[in-house]
């Protein structure tokens, strides 16, 4: 078990499989042909990810769905965005196969479906943000960020971000 699982545990989390491209409404095959993250040299540049958790039937399910400022609170921004964040160290994992291999959490581009008018993104995406530093230690795990404002987010997520990574070869 890598440092990072064992920090993990001591968090009480569990990493799950990583989440798949989301399936088209009507047809059902994924809406995207992308993977869920691409190695180049020392980089790491994981695709996006929301908050959802496999479900009975082993689909990804959005928990939390919704506008941030309308039918959502800062707490469940919050919890949606630790949740996606849980995703993105599964990405990690599935991709490198050792989460000891990170040097760095580089940046993190994260969006917020947000209602008109709500300007709290960046207190949303602690949420993420608290979960990578716990995760990997302040030296590792602290990023550069940016905390952008969507009218709509795929599957009505309240977050979505991806993230770049130091890795060692």
């Amino acid at each position: 078990m890598s440092l990072i699982e064992r920090r993990l545990a001591e968090l009480s989390i569990k990493l799950p499989r990583a989440p798949r491209p989301h399936p088209h409404p009507t047809h059902g095959r994924p809406v995207g042909n992308y993977v869920a993250g691409v190695v180049a040299g020392e980089i790491l540049y994981l695709s996006g990810a929301t908050g959802t958790v496999p479900g009975a039937d082993d689909s990804d399910v959005q928990e939390i769905q919704g506008k941030l400022g309308a039918e959502l609170s800062i707490e469940d921004g919050y919890a949606s965005a630790r949740t996606m964040a849980i995703n993105h160290i599964a990405m990690m994992k599935a991709v490198l196969g050792d989460l000891d291999r990170v040097v760095r959490i580089l940046k993190m581009v994260g969006y917020v479906n947000a209602a008109p008018g709500f300007i709290q993104a960046p207190l949303v995406l602690n949420g993420a943000s608290d979960l990578l530093v716990a995760a990997f230690g302040p030296e590792i795990g602290s990023h550069a960020r940016a905390a952008l404002y969507q009218p709509d987010l795929s599957m009505n997520a309240p977050v979505e971000a991806e993230l770049t990574v130091q890795v060692r070869p």
